[in-house]
């Protein structure tokens, strides 16, 4: 039998959905589970991007350009002007998703074997994007116990040699729902202008921020401009996951010829899903109100909740949905296996996502799980104690 690649091996499974088979177990025998593993929002997609697919007028679903609809990028260049992000439309490149953008960005700016520095715990898909394009993830650690905050420039400079060619982040942060200071950006900025770097930015959440503490993008950084690549998606603040929409944003010319050159090899991103994100631009602003209102009351209810159970400790995320919480046991991959193979509580159960793997140092974030608060929360308040009592019942146990 041939063999499976070098790179197929080393791609990483997902701890957000290795678990699905277990979570697919329990339901065929007849145990509610309660998805806290996977950022999946349950609030509705805008109706205007519903009666935008109702209504297509179109006798052909014809190829789009290869690097989107020029109607839709001309109200995306507004609707970053409401965050001060000053762009035009050949800046911003369509994508299938934030995944491909962030897939692209690393085959266009990267050579096989460079690094790129990236703080854990992190989005666990940047190993899979860097394996993919022959790069190397060199992580720096940030602790639950300062609520992941930057560590000192002199931690980033010890990773910095001659294979390091950019640094990756995401703000606000999936998984710990952490928030960047105007000091660790300015800090980011400083790096990256030193060794001319790459900085590709991550900020699909960038509509939900909890904190009086202006938001801070990458592309707000003076002097860097030719450097910054900025990552987004509709998937979070539309609930538009399934329509795979992303973009790919930069100032460089250069990133961008290269970028349209793996645009055009996979022709064009989703046409029916371009057509229902352009709409959602027209949604009024009550829906974001609403929806981010709804996660403020979430993000109260579970990180209050969490930190009444005893020996669970959770930061207090400012932005995202997400949380990473650390809990009483030995190993929380054992653990939240044993929740969905071994326990119910009154015929229910918890998924959560081990953040295990969303480090790369081993050993870290053993005792630790990722927590999306996408639940309603009533849901969420069930999903609680029902936790709770898992960890009352849980063998290993530690104090």
């Amino acid at each position: 039998m041939p063999q499976i690649s070098v790179r197929g091996q080393e791609m990483p499974e997902s701890p957000i959905r290795k678990l699905a088979p277990l979570a697919d177990d329990a339901k065929k025998r007849g145990i509610h589970v309660y998805h806290l593993n996977i950022g999946q929002p349950d609030l509705p997609t805008p109706q205007s991007a519903l009666d935008a697919i109702r209504n297509i007028d179109r006798k052909i679903l014809e190829y789009s350009p290869s690097q989107g609809y020029l109607s839709y990028r001309n109200k995306l260049v507004e609707y970053y002007a409401s965050y001060n992000i000053k762009l035009t439309a050949d800046d911003i490149i369509i994508t299938s998703g934030g995944s491909e953008a962030v897939l692209f960005s690393f085959l266009a700016c990267l050579n096989p074997g460079d690094e790129i520095i990236v703080p854990e715990p992190a989005y666990a898909n940047y190993m899979a994007f860097a394996i993919s394009a022959g790069a190397r993830i060199r992580t720096i650690s940030t602790t639950i116990e300062e609520g992941f905050s930057l560590p000192k420039v002199e931690k980033f400079e010890e990773l910095i040699n001659e294979h390091t060619r950019a640094i990756l982040i995401c703000n606000p942060n999936n998984p710990t729902g952490y928030l960047y200071t105007r000091r660790e950006m300015n800090q980011i900025r400083d790096l990256v202008k030193k060794y001319d770097l790459y900085l590709f930015s991550d900020e699909v959440y960038r509509e939900f921020i909890y904190t009086g503490s202006p938001y801070i993008s990458a592309c707000h950084l003076e002097g860097i401009e030719n450097n910054v690549v900025l990552i987004d998606s509709v998937s979070k603040r539309y609930s538009e996951c399934g329509i795979r929409i992303g973009a790919l944003i930069t100032k460089n010319p250069e990133v961008r010829k290269a970028v349209m050159k793996f645009c055009q090899a996979r022709l064009s991103p989703p046409l029916v899903g371009q057509i229902a994100a352009e709409a959602s631009l027209d949604e009024p602003g009550e829906y974001s109100r609403e929806v981010y209102d709804e996660y403020v009351e979430r993000r109260k209810c579970l990180i209050d909740g969490l930190n009444r159970i005893p020996g669970v400790y959770s930061p207090i995320p400012m932005g995202a949905f997400y949380t990473v919480a650390k809990l009483p046991v030995d190993d929380a991959d054992k653990f939240c296996a044993w929740c969905l193979k071994e326990f119910q509580w009154e015929g229910e159960t918890v998924m959560m996502a081990p953040a295990s793997g969303f480090y790369t140092t081993p050993g870290a974030g053993r005792n630790q799980v990722r927590l999306a608060y996408v639940l309603k929360k009533d849901d969420l308040v069930r999903a609680l104690l029902v936790l709770s009592k898992a960890l009352e019942a849980y063998p290993g146990r530690v104090e």
